[in-house]
């Protein structure tokens, strides 16, 4: 998108910079998560979300009457790690204040489904503010929202918990996390796009795996540990964030980028009637996310559901990937349905897996894992499915990179333990 489609020439962005509007929010977002996650641990989660909330507020006033391009920048960055501080901040409290079970399931499936109409009904009503006020509306939105949420979380501030006694976090290890997961960000955002930006790319994905690399060893003498042992020794842990990872890299970002340029470059739709061909595939995920499987969970186990969904979304993206011309229902509607039904099935039971077991000190440790594995499998997923086009000539290829991605994550997912086995396994890891 270029500066013009936004309306920042006045700013003076050019299309370059203009870029930087998005990528200091993914930049700022990506970089915090596990710091921000962990924040919750030794804070308590009521300081915290009032600190992001009151930020992300504070950054839209301020990218909203921006001036200059690079105020507008730099709010963005605000906002993003604004963003990484609140988002595990709210999982977290649900993991907290409800026990393991059917309550919790219930309250992780509404937070999924949250999560998943608030992205799409955002893109919606950002274009529409852009399109009939300005590019301006589409932040100073948030100052009402904000301190609607921030009088909320007041209200709350007695039942919220606390900071745990004792749980700091390691200044160097925050630091080394923040750049290897800011650079590694920007490699995969820039990956695959100019011979200019292929440099760039290549220098942002060597310093990320040597911070990254850095990061492992000092978190290994240290006494305060961004992840504590307890989590990474765990097989639950690991493979669910694992197969989190693998999902996301499908439904995160790159199934609704790719979506749109078949429905838009391919199919030839309007971007009205393409946001409208979204609906059946976000209608059908959150109706199966937030009332079918909570259900299911009371009888089947959480592995079984991934599997599950697995067999029901992968033959719709391999659909999308073979079928080229034809009537709406042929083409989307019946391919949407299922990866909406299949993607439903999935989201709350990985969810609930990677938390299973895991101590109150250690909640928002556990919640920035899963964050950042459905953030980074988002970006290798979408840099990986576009180099997956490219090599076949046709991005439709990466519908298949995509099945492909949710058969591994239902492969690895098959080796998590039994139900019956969770807090079993979950109890050995911490005492190991």
């Amino acid at each position: 998108m270029t500066s013009r489609d936004l309306g920042l020439n006045h700013l003076g962005l050019g299309r370059v910079a203009a870029s930087w509007v998005a990528l200091a929010y993914s930049l700022g977002f990506a970089g915090l998560l596990l710091v921000g996650a962990r924040l919750a641990d030794v804070v308590g989660i009521a300081r915290l979300l009032a600190w992001g909330i009151g930020a992300f507020t504070i950054a839209s006033a301020i990218g909203g009457f921006a001036t200059e391009g690079w105020t507008l920048i730099a709010a963005r960055a605000v906002q993003g790690l604004s963003a990484a501080v609140v988002s595990p901040a709210t999982f977290t409290l649900l993991t907290t204040t409800h026990a393991e079970g059917p309550t919790r399931t219930r309250a992780i499936a509404i937070w999924t489904a949250v999560s998943l109409a608030g992205g799409g009904l955002g893109n919606i009503a950002s274009g529409t503010l852009t399109d009939l006020i300005s590019w301006r509306a589409t932040l100073l939105i948030n100052l009402p929202i904000g301190a609607g949420i921030a009088m909320t979380a007041a209200a709350l501030h007695r039942r919220l918990v606390a900071g745990q006694r004792g749980v700091r976090i390691s200044l160097v290890g925050a630091g080394l996390a923040t750049g290897a997961f800011a650079c590694a960000t920007y490699a995969l955002s820039v990956a695959g796009g100019s011979a200019a930006e292929a440099a760039p790319a290549l220098v942002g994905g060597v310093t990320g795996v040597l911070l990254f690399a850095l990061l492992v060893v000092q978190q290994r003498h240290t006494a305060h540990p961004l992840v504590p042992s307890s989590l990474t020794r765990s097989r639950l842990i690991l493979l669910g964030n694992t197969a989190t990872a693998l999902t996301a890299a499908c439904f995160q970002i790159g199934l609704w980028y790719f979506l749109t340029y078949l429905m838009q470059e391919q199919l030839g739709y309007t971007p009205l009637q393409a946001g409208l061909a979204f609906l059946p595939l976000t209608a059908s995920m959150l109706t199966v996310n937030l009332w079918v499987t909570p259900q299911l969970m009371k009888r089947l186990p959480s592995r079984a559901l991934v599997v599950a969904g697995v067999a029901i979304s992968a033959p719709g993206l391999i659909w999308l990937a073979v079928v080229d011309q034809g009537p709406f229902v042929l083409t989307i509607l019946l391919p949407s349905i299922a990866i909406g039904i299949g993607g439903g099935l999935m989201n709350t039971p990985l969810a609930t897996i990677v938390t299973t077991g895991v101590p109150s000190d250690h909640a928002g440790a556990a919640s920035g894992l899963m964050n950042t594995a459905k953030q980074f499998g988002g970006a290798i997923g979408l840099a990986a499915a576009t180099t997956a086009g490219a090599v076949a000539g046709t991005d439709k290829a990466a519908f298949a990179f995509m099945a492909l991605a949710l058969v591994m994550a239902a492969a690895i997912t098959t080796g998590i333990p039994r139900s019956r086995d969770r807090s079993k396994s979950a109890t050995a890891a911490e005492s190991s």
